[in-house]
């Protein structure tokens, strides 16, 4: 149940609005003085503040406005004199939900707040309800108006209406499983299964059977015949990420399901014939690894028959807000904190960050200041450190003299190592994963360069 705050610093008022909530049923607290408001508003969420106008050292309206700097889904009543209605009449254009003039009706205070509670409750209801409809709408695809995302959108509507292959490229994190969701959701095949398999993850042995499936006994372990993914989602779509990462071989067999769509189970010899979109996405450029022989011209030009960039985050700064808002409003409602909103200093950082991890980066970074913010606003101090400093930078030059080009690289590979260690929890698998380079070349790496992993972690988090 929502807890309203009365303040006050007549203790008679105090007791007579405690009768009167009491006697609905209502939770509520007190405070003799704004100050004692904003100690008790740091510790729990409120609903609703009401406060007296005329009180020492900090009045109704400056109580409100702190209230409204850092409360902003904190709702408040003035209760004031008659004589102090003009100001009353002020305070509404401040941000307060109403005034009550005194001497009051009880009926009338009790009226006044049910108003104000059913309006918590709805906005609330109307919040989840949009969270959810954008979710079920776009798998919460992409938020934004840059002409970018625009344009992908558009473009997303236009090809869900078709069959038609799809290849999504762009650095990791900038949400292209999203888009192949989205394409999904919005296509004829929606009803569908919507099957994933990231490419990258799986030896080629395991990569091929997953994907196929097999047959018993193909190979020691097979004690049963197994579906692969492209029967799975017969009907429906398949998502392969990270496609640049099969292996030659494995491109000869996606070739022939794209052109008969058809294949054989591994270890079997009668083709199965398959009725699925291929949806694939890629953070490597395909076009260098065809002129660099890694990857089959006639599979690129199958896959890239419409291809969607993804921009990265940094390209879009302007949608930086939004987002962070969103992820806001989507982390407070699972970790049930009262937050609503990011201080002007914060949203500041975020804006001057350069995201190398993107939006994924931006909704981990939120998720983590909202755990750990203690007040209704997230503000710089919830931030890691790295990101109240601004983007780092390696220093290669001093004055007149620059730093050998060896040891600036080997400077930036330190840092770009920590920076992704730290992003992925000190998971070196995961890390391998994003940074696409093999976890035994990341073991090495870490050793080379001294990174211990834990004093890595200890310092992030004491500076965060």
């Amino acid at each position: 149940m929502e807890k309203i705050l009365v303040v006050d610093d007549n203790q008679d008022n105090l007791e007579l609005i405690g009768h009167l909530l009491e006697h609905e049923g209502i939770k509520y607290a007190f405070a003799t003085s704004g100050i004692e408001a904003l100690v008790k508003l740091e510790k729990e969420p409120y609903a609703l503040v009401m406060t007296d106008l005329m009180m020492p050292r900090m009045n109704g309206i400056q109580l409100l406005e702190k209230i409204k700097d850092s409360w902003t889904e904190t709702q408040v009543i003035i209760i004031t004199a008659h004589g102090s209605v003009k100001t009353a009449v002020e305070a509404i254009k401040k941000g307060a939900y109403s005034y009550i003039l005194k001497p009051f009706e009880p009926e009338d205070l009790i009226l006044e707040v049910r108003k104000v509670m059913d309006f918590v409750r709805i906005k609330r209801e109307n919040s989840n309800l949009k969270l959810e409809l954008a979710r079920v709408r776009h798998s919460n695809v992409m938020i934004g108006q840059t002409p970018q995302i625009l344009a992908i959108l558009e473009l997303v509507d236009s090809v869900a209406a078709t069959n038609a292959t799809v290849l999504i490229m762009g650095e990791s994190g900038t949400g292209k499983e999203l888009v192949a969701n989205a394409i999904h959701n919005t296509s004829d095949r929606k009803n569908g299964p919507f099957v994933k398999i990231n490419c990258a993850a799986l030896a080629e042995s395991l990569l091929e059977s997953e994907l196929f499936g097999h047959e018993k006994g193909a190979f020691t372990g097979a004690i049963a015949q197994k579906k692969g993914r492209f029967e799975v989602a017969d009907g429906g779509t398949i998502f392969m990420d990270e496609i640049g990462e099969i292996t030659p071989a494995l491109q000869v067999k996606l070739l022939r399901v794209l052109q008969e769509r058809e294949f054989e189970r591994v270890g079997g010899t009668k083709p199965t014939k398959t009725n699925v979109r291929i949806v694939a996405a890629t953070n490597r450029n395909l076009a260098e690894e065809v002129k660099a022989g890694r990857f089959r011209e006639d599979l690129f030009y199958r896959l890239n028959v419409i291809s969607i960039h993804m921009p990265a985050l940094r390209e879009r700064r302007e949608d930086i807000p939004a987002l962070a808002h969103y992820f806001v409003e989507k982390y407070k409602v699972e970790v049930n904190k009262n937050i609503s909103a990011i201080s002007d200093k914060a949203m500041k950082c975020l804006m001057d960050y350069d995201w190398p991890g993107n939006i994924r980066e931006l909704q981990n970074v939120i998720e983590r200041a909202i755990v750990l913010a203690k007040r209704g606003a997230l503000d710089v101090a919830d931030l890691p450190e790295n990101i109240r400093k601004g983007p780092s930078r390696v220093m290669i030059y001093e004055g007149e003299t620059i730093m050998p080009l060896k040891d600036a690289k080997h400077s930036f590979e330190k840092q770009y190592l920590e920076k992704a260690l730290i992003l992925n929890l000190g998971n070196i698998s995961k890390t391998a994963e994003m940074i696409q380079l093999a976890r035994k070349n990341l073991q090495d790496k870490i050793k080379t360069y001294e990174i211990n992993i834990d004093h890595l972690l200890q310092e992030q988090g004491g500076q965060g």
